[in-house]
């Protein structure tokens, strides 16, 4: 997923440079809300708890969800954690493949594993799946320096999950 800076035309009109245009274009290619704008995809699968992989317009990414962890179910080399396969269920359920969902990027692009980074919403309902399963008791924070917009709600969230006993917070040790 690659999208490249407009180039503008300037006109002089009355002694001042006009790049109203290419502004114009630029602002709506960034905000269109239609189903084809480059940061609406569909899922394709989910790989774990918070890792999916998704079809944009001319690639497919996999996608490491932002500020949150869930327990390891596919590390090479690990055990599978408790409430992992709980909280890949999860991910499932919330997306299933086909599912439309808006990526919203953070500072840093990708993890050092190559994978996108983002935040994702459900277009249909604007479900922001990183909080729900936060929320739920699927998830823990994971805060990661500069990928931080939404750590203080994360934090927020998984005080309240973890005082209801919630998902994993009634089931783990840890």
């Amino acid at each position: 997923m690659t999208i490249s800076k407009p180039t503008a035309r300037s006109v002089k009109i009355g002694g001042r440079l006009l790049v109203a245009t290419a502004i114009f274009v630029a602002l709506s290619a960034c905000t269109s809300s239609d189903n084809s704008s480059p940061d609406v995809a569909s899922v394709t699968r989910v790989v774990d708890g918070d890792t999916v992989a998704l079809a944009f317009t001319n690639t497919e990414e996999t996608v490491r969800l932002i500020g949150i962890d869930t327990p390891e179910t596919v590390k090479p080399n690990s055990p599978v954690e408790c409430f992992g396969p709980e909280a890949s269920e999860r991910t499932k359920t919330l997306l299933p493949a086909g599912t439309k969902v808006r990526v919203e990027r953070d500072i840093e692009a990708r993890d050092r594993y190559g994978r996108l980074l983002a935040y994702l919403r459900r277009v249909d309902d604007g479900l922001f799946v990183n909080k729900s399963l936060v929320i739920d008791g699927f998830a823990t924070p994971l805060r990661i320096e500069p990928n931080i917009a939404y750590a203080d709600d994360f934090a927020r969230a998984a005080e309240q999950a973890r005082a209801a006993q919630l998902g994993l917070w009634a089931v783990c040790d840890d």
